[in-house]
């Protein structure tokens, strides 16, 4: 991808019908490029309508990307848990692929009762065997992509998650920066925004910052971190500096906005870049 484009979480709330393919056309026809699918409750794509779905953003020039289920937790104690967190991880990963799309992001992880070395070391054992899976099954093409997360109870630090793509390939972090933001009312100033892409830098290398894939909403928030996402204007997520570091690095992926009211917030995000 040679450059950002903005995207919705899920199908546009003015779609009609509201389907994933009229979905598709209306993100085009509103000049936006890409969309995310929302595997969050259950992989709604069926295997025999993946093909259609591909079809349908090829011909509209829509990339797509997916959010794998909520019901994912690789550091839970109970093995079927824990197995059936990798099971989720494949089942979205092998429609996505078969939707052309490109990257699969997923909440990795609650700490638990356990040490942050040893929730890493679970975390990544379980991406590992997902990774694995994902290719027994032929899918080789998408990147799989933990979650940032904007609680302090979650795995998920940037530090964390961009260790995971070090340590594992095919793995790059989903950047949520209103998470990052939630977690402890940081990360909200052009200076923290410039350090947190030199970090993906340094640990990833400039290819990291042209494969980036990104979430952007307003966010509310208290001391233990993420309460609920809200509208851009009705929060105090410093967007626009965000953008402008984005644009000072070259970024280069998909900004998928979770705003509610998540079109008319991806074309602001769209149109403030624009300017930029």
């Amino acid at each position: 991808m040679d450059k950002l484009l903005f995207a919705t979480a899920g199908i546009p709330l003015s779609t009609q019908p509201h389907d994933t393919m009229h979905g598709i056309a209306q993100v085009r026809s509103l000049g936006l490029g890409a969309m995310e699918l929302e595997f969050v409750q259950s992989v709604n794509v069926s295997a025999e309508k993946a093909p259609q779905v591909r079809k349908a953003a090829e011909s509209n020039g829509v990339i797509l990307t997916a959010h794998g289920s909520y019901f994912i937790n690789l550091n839970s104690p109970e093995k079927p848990k824990w197995h059936a967190s990798i099971s989720r991880i494949v089942q979205a990963g092998v429609i996505l692929e078969a939707c052309g799309g490109y990257s699969l992001v997923f909440h990795p992880a609650f700490y638990l009762k356990s040490t942050k070395e040893e929730a890493y070391k679970n975390v990544k054992k379980g991406i590992e065997h997902a990774i694995d899976e994902l290719e027994k099954k032929g899918c080789k093409k998408i990147w799989v992509r933990p979650e940032t997360m904007g609680r302090e109870s979650q795995f998920g630090t940037l530090e964390e998650t961009l260790q995971l793509s070090v340590d594992i390939p095919r793995v790059l972090p989903c950047i949520d920066f209103s998470h990052l933001h939630a977690r402890g009312g940081k990360f909200n100033t052009y200076g923290e925004f410039h350090s947190q892409l030199s970090l993906v830098e340094k640990m990833k290398g400039k290819d990291a910052l042209r494969n980036m894939h990104i979430h952007l909403s307003g966010i509310n928030y208290g001391d233990k971190g993420e309460r609920n996402h809200l509208i851009l204007k009705e929060s105090d997520m410093n967007y626009k500096d965000l953008l402008r570091a984005l644009k000072e690095f070259n970024c280069a992926g998909v900004v998928v906005c979770e705003s509610p009211n998540i079109e008319e917030d991806a074309l602001l995000l769209k149109k403030t870049y624009e300017k930029l």
